[in-house]
């Protein structure tokens, strides 16, 4: 078992500074203690990534990582052949009848593997992150739902391979499209959101506990009220801290408006998005 209960999670968590709330622990622990893919989705930047790298961290698993996006495929994803050192056995064996080639050149010597396939083999526990599924194709989808129904791979030329370990799931989404039914009725549902200011605060001081308090709880005020703007892109936690970073390196004690006009581009990534903030904050 992964984790003895939800209050064993935040516990394990905290020790990572990963702060969960109750929702979060208990979708933690039951994805582990009933074996479940655990599905984050929410907005880019509220720690959906940074929850399957505090899983793993606290675990003593392995991270295997697979990043989504639009074109992934089979070869990227589950595995592919070394057509080169294939083509090279070929070359070698010539002479050789084709049956017996064929039978030399699709073995565990020639397959390449790619996070899934890695994440199914592995023999020691692993976290598993399959990060923003929504970017990938909805073909991929199809290609998610042996895995994460049956926990095995089938090669036509190896067979099918099981998992030794199962390994711990997480799928991100930002919910820029549907995903399938399929896939969601295999998964453990998890929403989040932007944290509150108080628990912000409680972040940035987990994450830099050189910056004084009263200073985090200014930085955590000021990034939830950028966050009610229209903008193209809400600053993220990790925006959050990067900030206090930055206030730290300056040897700022204080979010003055000289101090926030000076460092904007740290939280906003757009110049119409800076413009606004200008103007709502009245800098």
């Amino acid at each position: 078992m992964w984790f003895a209960s939800p209050a064993d999670v935040r516990e394990r968590l905290s020790a990572v500074d990963y702060l969960a709330d109750d929702s979060i622990a208990t979708s933690v622990f039951l994805a582990g203690a009933l074996g479940k893919p655990l599905l984050a989705e929410g907005p880019a930047g509220v720690g959906k990534t940074q929850l399957a790298k505090a899983v793993a961290a606290a675990t003593g698993a392995s991270l295997i990582r697979l990043q989504c996006y639009e074109g992934l495929d089979e070869a990227r994803a589950l595995y592919e052949w070394n057509y080169k050192k294939q083509l090279l056995r070929i070359q070698a064996g010539t002479g050789q009848d084709w049956d017996a080639t064929h039978d030399d050149i699709f073995t565990e010597e020639f397959l390449l593997e790619r996070p899934l396939l890695r994440a199914i083999r592995s023999e020691t526990p692993a976290v598993l992150l399959i990060d923003e599924t929504d970017k990938a194709d909805v073909e991929v989808e199809g290609l998610l739902l042996e895995i994460l129904s049956d926990y095995q791979v089938t090669i036509p030329e190896l067979g099918t391979i099981a998992a030794v370990r199962r390994p711990y799931v997480v799928l991100t989404s930002n919910a820029t499209r549907e995903l399938s039914e399929a896939l969601k009725r295999r998964c453990l549902y998890l929403h989040l959101e932007y944290p509150t200011p108080e628990r912000e605060r409680d972040i940035v001081l987990a994450q830099v506990p050189a910056i004084e308090a009263g200073l985090a709880e200014q930085l955590a005020r000021t990034v939830a009220t950028m966050r009610t703007l229209e903008l193209k892109k809400a600053p993220s936690i990790a925006e959050t801290v990067d900030w206090a970073n930055t206030l730290l390196a300056l040897g700022r004690t204080e979010l003055d408006g000289a101090t926030v006009g000076a460092t904007l581009g740290v939280v906003l990534k757009h110049a119409s998005d800076q413009t606004r903030a200008r103007k709502e904050l009245a800098l």
